[in-house]
């Protein structure tokens, strides 16, 4: 590896300088946590043809032996993630987990299985509704439907922010209606339960693990609450690092963010220097 690879860009706040120091001094007592799509998968126009950057698993199992636990934390089914990312069987990777739905299922590398509680009724209620409302109001859009929740995708359309606009409204109350709440991302609109994001299965996972810091790499609006997780930890005294999977797509993750890197691309660089400069 050249050494223009392992060069380390300095967080831009305290706090992020504080993290980076506390992940880089002592990494086994660290969390690395990160988003899939956006921050380890290019985004791609078919959310089926997603896979992790080439250089990804390398650059996580370089440094997954070396930290607490690695854990991919993400809106899609974990069994998905796992074979979209390549996670399976990777030497180095043995600890990984994926939080998938949000925080609702769990695979751990360790057992090759995947936990989860059923699904929530009004899922299967906004299923079905689905299909007729956006024949009439949206062509070019698709469902992506992932058990748990249902991701409704306006990249495809003749006009996708025009639609990804139209849609919030109606989308919301076919939500409200079945006791779902929706989650706008980057051209999707997504129809889940309350109570599940990326906040909550990090906080979770950081008290199950007793991780001392704790490093968050995301790309889009469904990371925003695991980017408040990690301002709380760090009001209660453990370092983070907020890592910004550079689009200009969402500008208010790059404004929070302690560090913005180009894309996947930019956060396997990161990952391969904190793996070389970890004590």
């Amino acid at each position: 590896m050249g050494s223009h690879k392992d060069h380390l860009p300095t967080p831009t706040t305290q706090p992020g300088r504080d993290g980076l120091a506390a992940i880089l001094t002592l990494p086994a007592r660290s969390l690395i946590a990160l988003d899939f799509d956006g921050t380890l998968a290019p985004i791609v126009p078919d959310p089926e043809k997603a896979r992790a950057h080439p250089d990804a698993i390398p650059a996580l199992a370089a440094l997954a032996p070396k930290v607490a636990s690695v854990a991919v934390i993400t809106g899609r089914p974990a069994e998905v993630a796992v074979k979209y990312g390549g996670f399976a069987d990777t030497p180095g990777l043995e600890h990984l987990v994926v939080l998938g739905h949000y925080g609702a299922e769990r695979w751990d590398a360790v057992s090759g299985e995947v936990t989860a509680p059923d699904p929530h009724p009004g899922v299967a209620a906004a299923r079905a509704a689905l299909p007729d409302l956006l024949e009439s109001a949206a062509p070019g859009t698709w469902i992506e439907d992932k058990g748990h929740a249902l991701a409704v995708h306006t990249r495809r359309a003749p006009d996708p922010q025009g639609t990804f606009d139209a849609l919030r409204a109606p989308l919301t109350d076919l939500a409200t209606r079945n006791g779902l709440i929706v989650e706008p991302g980057r051209m999707v609109l997504e129809l889940r339960p309350p109570g599940m994001d990326k906040g909550v299965a990090l906080s979770d996972y950081v008290r199950e693990l007793g991780a001392e810091s704790v490093l968050y790499a995301g790309d889009d609006l469904g990371d925003l609450p695991a980017y408040a997780a990690v301002d709380k930890l760090r009001s209660d005294g453990t370092p983070g690092l907020l890592v910004c999977s550079g689009s200009e797509e969402v500008t208010e993750l790059s404004e929070k963010a302690d560090i913005v890197v180009e894309g996947p691309e930019g956060v396997v660089r990161l990952l391969q220097a904190i793996a070389t400069q970890a004590t």
